[in-house]
């Protein structure tokens, strides 16, 4: 198998912190997961102060990394969330930035609470959004949420995941798409099923998985996506963040140093600054302490 594409997602997990962390501890927090060698980070979004306030100063934060010259980092891509048009030519304007993420669902209903748009206007954004990033020099990156199942009755079949992707390449040549597990009820099998049969039908796509596990379930389901062929893994360090929509305070990210284990046991991922490493995974302690 190739060597997996690991995702540190400090922004899934920081967006939803009940506690708000300042731009220096974020700062501090980034400068150690940037020396790690992760393939990329996804570290903040240009998206609505009001809708989360968490993310309002991510343009502050990179400027701030740009300054120390932390940024541009060979070997790991800067990532960044946007839900419109707007946030796009925002994160745009900075060079630091390789790729701009968008969330698409196969659920309208998910689609319209978390982006305020059905999915038909969402790939008109998509649209405009990827004529940004190709006048930018720019990566776009969408992540299919509901991608396993659909919590509020709509319809849903596996299928869906190959029209969508199929869609999303034929008329905007998106070359990275993550499937996720939004809300953290995605069986083994379905998940192994549904990359063996995106990857086999869409061979010149990257496929990721974006899984929210819970506490108790080990990493089943990211083994299952290994076994369907996908080699690109979103995590967060201790598994921290998630979606309040899984009902479930013990669903969250799949955490990365489980994830790091397994892929290192198996040689398939390898750490390149053991003391940076060392030294987010004390950071993220500090940050997520229990008040």
């Amino acid at each position: 198998m190739d060597r997996i594409h690991l995702v540190e997602c400090p922004r899934d997990a920081l967006q939803g912190w009940p506690h708000q962390i300042s731009t220096e501890d974020k700062v501090a927090y980034y400068r150690a997961l940037i020396d790690v060698g992760f393939d990329t980070i996804d570290l903040g979004s240009f998206v609505s102060a009001k809708a989360i306030p968490s993310m309002a100063n991510t343009a502050k934060v990179l400027t701030l990394l740009e300054d120390e010259v932390m940024l541009p980092k060979q070997g790991t891509r800067i990532l960044v969330i946007v839900a419109n048009e707007r946030g796009a030519t925002a994160a745009s304007e900075f060079a630091t930035i390789d790729d701009i993420g968008f969330p698409l669902s196969l659920s309208e209903i998910f689609q319209k609470r978390n982006t305020g748009a059905s999915i038909e206007e969402a790939f008109s954004r998509l649209d405009n959004i990827q004529n940004i990033c190709i006048n930018n020099s720019k990566r776009l990156v969408v992540y299919l949420s509901m991608g396993f199942g659909n919590p509020y009755g709509e319809v849903w079949h596996p299928e869906m995941l190959t029209k969508f992707s199929d869609r999303l390449q034929r008329d905007l040549n998106v070359e990275v798409i993550a499937l996720s597990d939004t809300v953290g009820t995605a069986l083994d099998e379905v998940v192994e099923d549904a990359f063996s049969a995106v990857i086999t039908d869409l061979p010149n796509i990257e496929f990721g998985a974006h899984l929210h596990l819970h506490a108790t379930s080990g990493l089943s389901k990211i083994e299952a996506a290994l076994r369907g062929g996908c080699h690109r893994f979103d995590g967060a360090i201790r598994g921290i963040g998630g979606c309040p929509l899984a009902q479930d305070a013990l669903v969250g990210n799949a955490p990365t140093e489980r994830m790091i284990e397994l892929f290192v046991n198996r040689g398939l991922w390898s750490i390149g600054n053991e003391r940076a490493w060392d030294q987010s995974q004390n950071l993220a302690s500090e940050i997520f302490s229990e008040f």
